[in-house]
């Protein structure tokens, strides 16, 4: 929650001057609702993809202060981040509602990012790949095999995000590596390779390349280091 409407457009046009296409790099941005539609049209001449931070999974209806899945493909939305750590802690979301907020999404063509990570007890617990499976088993409950290449999953470590923590290569790489098990175990190891896993928790400048080096770490699901283009575009860069 950064950003208004004008300090959003400022940031579009520096960073669009900066921002070089690399093969094999997709970048998006995702932003609060009333930011959506400034940053679609400044960034309209680039490949930069277009993201909600949330959605509903219903069309319509009496749901005050929610936004529907419908409402964002009238701006050509292009990705929605579904149940991000914060979103599950603040909001109730729970993977009932993130396996049919997926569904939605994908329903309307958006692509999903689906979120999933565990707490610093329950990790100490040792319980953090029971809670991750059952995370990604529940939230990908009735997406088809079609479906999945089309789902990205992001792995955010609760206990490493907003708190300058930042979980090790390898302890990132062993979770990503379980995710991508799980979903093989669920699907078929073929079609699990094609499904994006990314790492998200304080990625930044100074940690990214090592982060992205790991062979099941395919991306990166960038917080507060997004919000100054020049840092930005370091993280990109360095994949």
């Amino acid at each position: 929650m950064y950003k208004n409407i004008e300090q959003a457009e400022e940031f579009a046009c520096k960073f669009k001057q900066i921002y070089k296409p690399a093969c094999g790099v997709d970048v998006a941005i995702c932003a609060p609702f009333l930011q959506l539609e400034s940053l679609k049209n400044e960034l309209c001449d680039t490949n930069v993809g277009i993201g909600a931070q949330n959605m509903h999974f219903e069309t319509e209806g009496a749901y005050t202060g929610e936004i529907s899945g419908e409402m964002l493909t009238e701006l050509g939305i292009d990705f929605v981040i579904i149940g991000h750590s914060e979103r599950r802690e603040y909001n109730n979301e729970t993977d009932e509602t993130v396996n049919k907020k997926v569904k939605k999404a994908l329903e309307l063509g958006i692509r999903p990012i689906m979120c999933c990570g565990e707490s610093l007890e329950i990790r100490e617990a040792g319980k953090e790949k029971e809670w991750v499976g059952n995370q990604i088993r529940k939230g990908l409950d009735g997406i088809s095999m079609k479906e999945i290449p089309l789902v990205t999953i992001a792995y955010e470590p609760i206990w490493a995000i907003g708190t300058g923590k930042t979980a090790s290569s390898q302890q990132a790489q062993d979770m990503c590596k379980f995710i991508r098990d799980t979903i093989a175990s669920i699907y078929m190891a073929e079609t699990a390779e094609k499904v994006r896993i990314q790492y998200g928790g304080s990625v930044k400048p100074a940690n990214a390349a090592e982060l992205l080096s790991m062979p099941d770490i395919d991306g990166a699901l960038v917080g507060g280091a997004s919000l100054v283009p020049e840092d930005f575009l370091q993280i990109i860069e360095a994949k």
